[in-house]
């Protein structure tokens, strides 16, 4: 039982840290404006962009994917440390390595619910592009280098965040399938990289139509969504 106790607070401390506003926090604490009332009403680096500047943007982004780099390290030390007190016992025929490893994907999993449907924000938030990509990169580097290197080239060719973020979680799941990766961290992979997908819905409308801005243009309109 309290094996089970400990591993649900777990997730709440990856979703909490995932949950951490930190475009909303940016405009309270620079401008003192609540960023969601400003340019694409959206709590993202790139609303942070065009709202506060280079300078706060650069930093929110860093921040979130620290987020979810943070939760992935967070899970890898939190759980072995619960298997060795002797009060919790953990599933019996369950191999430890194994059972920490799916704690791990359901911590990635968890931040990226935070960051998307942070509790502080009745539940609105991000894309979770950024802090997707700080997940990579503690889970699997080399899966978290190949993402980036697409979104900067998709990004450098194209100016359109969206259409970056989307390509990048596409190569995440295309390299952790193709790498030896465990079986946890593929699902953690290939959920997470769909589920960014899916909160670009909008901006994939908008790319079809042709109206989605590049970076560095104004909003199009005050129902753009954030694309990190």
């Amino acid at each position: 039982m309290i094996f089970w106790v400990a591993s649900v607070a777990g997730l709440a401390i990856a979703y909490l840290i995932g949950a951490t506003p930190t475009g909303y926090l940016a405009g309270r604490l620079l401008k003192g404006i609540d960023i969601r009332e400003h340019g694409s009403k959206s709590t993202g680096a790139t609303n942070v962009l065009r709202t506060l500047g280079t300078w706060p943007a650069l930093a929110v982004l860093v921040v979130d994917v620290l987020k979810g780099a943070g939760a992935i390290v967070f899970a890898r030390w939190f759980y072995p440390w619960v298997c060795t007190l002797p009060s919790v016992t953990p599933p019996a025929g369950i191999d430890p390595q194994t059972l920490v490893a799916w704690a791990v994907c359901l911590a990635g999993l968890a931040v990226l619910l935070g960051h998307g449907r942070s509790i502080w924000l009745n539940f609105t938030g991000g894309k979770s592009a950024a802090t997707g990509l700080g997940v990579l990169l503690a889970l699997s580097w080399p899966v978290g280098l190949g993402a980036a290197a697409v979104f900067a080239v998709t990004l450098a060719v194209f100016r359109i965040v969206s259409l970056s973020s989307m390509l990048a979680a596409l190569t995440a799941i295309a390299l952790v399938c193709g790498l030896e990766q465990p079986s946890p961290y593929r699902v953690l992979v290939i959920a997470g990289g769909i589920y960014v997908i899916v909160r670009h819905r909008a901006n994939i409308q908008r790319l079809l139509a042709g109206t989605e801005p590049r970076l560095g243009h104004a909003s199009p309109g005050p129902k753009l969504e954030s694309r990190l």
